[in-house]
């Protein structure tokens, strides 16, 4: 499959709120082991509840079927995940160069021990501002705040 058959519409809560809720927990046991699968359990609850229905969410879809999306709230990026078995065939790299369209620029956090997503953002042209030792939750998971604008992008 290639990036050319992806379709980018907006969220519809009716029908994507359960699917984009499994392909964010799939993607986050791949991506954030170090986590634990019982907190990203509860975590996918508020997904579902709380982070999707506040945020302007894109679905990327290949043959009508949701693979991806991203969130965000104005400028940040609260969250971007891809189906673990769409990784690496641009859909993400789709979702970054949608968004930046109608936007001057991007920011967003990362953990640092997910070096996949860090690559992937530094391609993108991403650059870090900041770091800090400690997660949302006051977990010891580092976070790196990274940023790029629409001039910078390499999407």
């Amino acid at each position: 499959m290639t990036s050319e058959t992806i379709m980018i519409r907006p969220f519809d809560a009716a029908a994507d709120t359960q699917t984009l809720s499994e392909i964010w927990f799939q993607a986050s046991l791949l991506a954030h082991p170090f986590i634990g699968e019982a907190r990203l359990k509860e975590q996918k609850r508020l997904i579902e509840e709380k982070y999707l229905p506040l945020a302007e969410t894109w679905v990327a879809c290949r043959a009508g079927e949701p693979v991806g999306f991203i969130s965000l709230l104005d400028t940040f990026v609260g969250g971007i995940f891809v189906s673990p078995r769409e990784q690496g065939r641009g859909i993400g790299r789709r979702l970054i160069a949608h968004t930046l369209s109608a936007r001057d620029g991007l920011t967003l956090e990362v953990y640092t021990a997910n070096e996949q997503a860090c690559r992937f953002y530094a391609a993108l042209g991403f650059r870090e501002l900041s770091r800090r030792g400690v997660d949302d939750e006051g977990l010891p998971f580092e976070n790196a705040r990274l940023h790029v604008t629409r001039d910078t992008a390499k999407v």
